[in-house]
């Protein structure tokens, strides 16, 4: 069974950065969904992929993976680009382009 270990990233549903402090072990899926022949609903026989584990620390989580045996992939973060916005650079003199209504 192998797992991923990953750094979430925020949604895009939030302007908050909530949830995304933790480091996450998730299962990979070894098979495909499948439909269920009366319903139609896709699924599977295998519940790993319900399995979310959260972690402090990205050590954390891999000795908690090498501890069970796992194989597993981390994917590190994208840095963040915060680039510094001022409203009053709207009406600044020797802006690009000039300001209209």
């Amino acid at each position: 069974m192998r797992a991923r270990i990953f750094l979430p990233p925020k949604t895009a549903m939030q302007s908050g950065r909530a949830g995304t402090h933790q480091w996450v072990l998730e299962f990979i899926p070894t098979e495909g969904m499948r439909p269920d022949a009366l319903m139609g609903w896709s699924g599977g026989a295998g519940t790993a992929k319900q399995v979310r584990l959260k972690f402090a620390t990205r050590e954390a989580a891999i000795a908690y993976a090498e501890r069970q045996g796992l194989a597993f992939d981390i994917e590190e973060p994208q840095p963040r680009v915060i680039k510094p916005k001022a409203y009053a650079d709207n009406f600044k003199f020797g802006r690009a382009q000039n300001w209209t209504h």
